[in-house]
């Protein structure tokens, strides 16, 4: 397994990592297999998105933040309780089916880190396996 760093700089943000992991999965000279992500954090998450137009990571946090708002009554006391249910909605996982030792995406996909608690510094485990 091989973790990386990841450092937030907003509230919420959609930071593209799709270098980052490729460079872990080459690095580990597996030519074919599968590729797991995991986040360790329960106000942070991971996806798959389109990554050619920057419009598309905005509008999907902006109705992130309109579905969860910030503040709703919640009774959670540390304040970010709207965090906590956008990492859950979105998911702390990823699986990636690995040929030629990338990933195997389509073609304006991107691996996206989703902070909903920034700015904060964050990890993101990498385990691939051949196969």
């Amino acid at each position: 397994m091989t973790s990386i760093e990841i450092v937030s700089r907003q509230r919420v943000e959609m930071i593209d990592i799709t270098r980052e992991i490729c460079r872990v999965i080459a690095a580990t000279g597996i030519d074919s297999g599968l590729a797991l992500l995991q986040v360790p954090h329960t106000t942070a998450a991971v996806t798959i998105n389109e990554n050619a137009d920057p419009d598309v990571t905005r509008d999907i946090t902006m109705e992130l933040n309109k579905v969860i708002p910030f503040e709703d009554r919640y009774q959670h006391g540390e304040g970010n309780s709207a965090a906590h249910i956008k990492s859950s909605l979105v998911g702390a996982g990823e699986l990636l089916i690995v040929e030629k030792g990338k990933p195997v995406l389509g073609t304006w996909q991107g691996i996206y880190f989703c902070e909903f608690d920034g700015p904060r510094q964050r990890k993101m485990h990498i385990k691939v396996l051949a196969g």
